[in-house]
């Protein structure tokens, strides 16, 4: 057991290493000349839960917006440039957008094609999944069937608020977000976001 998490360390690291450097205000970012979009990494649940906590405890996130979804599934990625418009309308308001795709690795390069072709932001955290199907289903949400596509708003505090199972539209993330996005941010919820 000790064993196998010291070998993830370097894994994590590298997710929150992520994560800190894709918390810069998106101002910053656009400053910059634009950057290619990373590969996505290939994890199994725990990483990505550790993705989604340290997203949402960046500095100015209020909401974590995480997408499943795989090259072969059409919804999915008819729906994909809707999600990404939205997140590129809301980061600045504290949004985070993490992408996890159900593809084998083997299709590493096809689902950073698709990425790239949908104009992913070079910001946002990206994963293909790895390891048991019904483990990350069950971990991201128990009542979820494991259809694709799926979505999950988690909160500033690293808590689920909502699942869409099968495609989203603006109109429903707009309605589920507002009032995470809307909400100022304190020293008082600051604190609280320390708190387990």
């Amino acid at each position: 057991m000790l064993a196998s998490m010291i070998n993830r360390w370097p894994a994590l690291a590298m997710i929150a290493l992520a994560v800190a450097s894709s918390a810069a205000p998106a101002g910053a970012a656009s400053a910059a000349a634009p950057s290619a979009i990373p590969a996505p990494t290939v994890a199994e649940l725990p990483e990505i839960l550790v993705a989604i906590s340290a997203a949402a405890r960046a500095p100015g996130a209020r909401a974590v917006l995480v997408n499943v979804w795989a090259t072969w599934c059409d919804p999915c990625r008819q729906e994909m440039p809707d999600v990404i418009r939205f997140y590129r309308d809301h980061r600045d308001d504290g949004l985070r957008l993490i992408l996890v795709s159900a593809d084998d690795e083997e299709d590493r390069a096809e689902v950073a094609r698709v990425l790239t072709g949908a104009g992913l932001p070079a910001d946002t955290l990206s994963f293909i999944k790895r390891g048991d199907d019904m483990k990350f289903i069950n971990g991201l949400d128990r009542h979820w069937s494991g259809a694709l596509p799926a979505s999950f708003l988690f909160d500033g505090r690293g808590r689920r608020r909502h699942t869409w199972a099968g495609p989203v539209t603006t109109h429903s993330l707009a309605l589920a977000t507002g009032s995470l996005l809307a909400a100022p941010v304190t020293a008082e919820t600051k604190r609280k976001r320390r708190r387990p």
